[in-house]
């Protein structure tokens, strides 16, 4: 006990300091400030004072997108672990525990199946969290799992990319769910069901370059950080300085590469109206 600990204990009348919770507050990534930690989650996320697009995860991201929140998630595909017995310093599987540990997620990408705005549909959510959202093999399993989904039910399939690239623990294996997640699309396709992806910050590497950049729509929260190699890369590479925001979702549409950026209140509803624009027919026959 420390000398002012057992001063404190002799005089009663001193008033005992009162304990604060540690997460009563949250500091805003924009623009640094702190924000009550209840009015940022009423709000999506998202800053009240800059509105900066906060991470979230799948429980947050169905509970926001789903009619009421209500949704049934599909089982998690089960995958080899390990398969090249990669060692650094921890060893695969003991970042795998401690990635579950900390999100109580089984790997990086969760489906779940219900509806929006009464339209129903299959959403898949990556999750930055769990190990940057990394695409190995139980992502790519995911997804085919997610697409299988979609196409049995009848209706679209909608992803919410996160990720920082290819699982470097997988090597080539994660490199492989590229070409596997491309074939699970064109069977959706050749369902004539449609494919809508909503990029999230941030989405970058492989899974940029596989399924995030092929949907029938493409969607992207404000400020999102989009792009294959990092921009210091490219420079170095081109020996030119990128231009201001570049790599941004606001610089990707003014330049093509995405149909829509969001705001994620409106998330929802601009994804119901895409829905009903898709697949009309197939809504009304469910």
């Amino acid at each position: 006990m420390s000398w002012l600990e057992r001063v404190r204990a002799t005089i009663p009348f001193i008033a005992k300091p009162r304990e604060t919770p540690e997460n009563l507050w949250h500091k805003c990534a924009g623009c640094g400030q702190m924000i009550f930690l209840k009015e940022y989650e009423e709000n999506q996320s998202v800053c009240p004072k800059c509105e900066h697009h906060g991470r979230i995860g799948p429980a947050a991201r169905f509970d926001q997108i789903f009619d009421n929140g209500v949704h049934t998630p599909l089982s998690t595909p089960q995958v080899r672990e390990d398969p090249l017995k990669f060692r650094e310093q921890k060893t695969y599987p003991a970042r795998l525990k401690d990635a579950r540990a900390k999100t109580g997620e089984q790997d990086a990408l969760l489906n779940a199946r219900g509806e929006i705005e009464g339209q129903h549909a299959v959403v898949g959510v990556q999750d930055f969290a769990f190990m940057g959202g990394s695409m190995g093999l139980a992502v790519g399993a995911a997804f085919v799992a997610g697409i299988e989904a979609a196409i049995a039910d009848k209706c679209p399939y909608i992803i919410f990319t996160a990720a920082g690239g290819a699982r470097m623990q997988e090597g080539i294996l994660s490199l492989m769910q590229m070409p596997k997640t491309t074939v699970a699309i064109q069977q959706l396709h050749e369902a004539g069901l449609p494919y809508i992806v909503v990029m999230t910050d941030p989405t970058t590497g492989g899974v940029t370059a596989s399924y995030a950049m092929l949907g029938d729509v493409q969607l992207a929260e404000p400020g999102a950080l989009i792009g294959f190699a990092g921009q210091r890369v490219i420079e170095q590479t081109i020996r030119e300085k990128l231009p201001e925001g570049f790599q941004r979702a606001e610089y990707l549409l003014a330049h093509g590469m995405l149909d829509m950026v969001v705001h994620r209140r409106d998330l929802r509803e601009t994804l119901a109206r895409l829905i009903g624009y898709l697949a009309p027919e197939r809504q009304a026959a469910a």
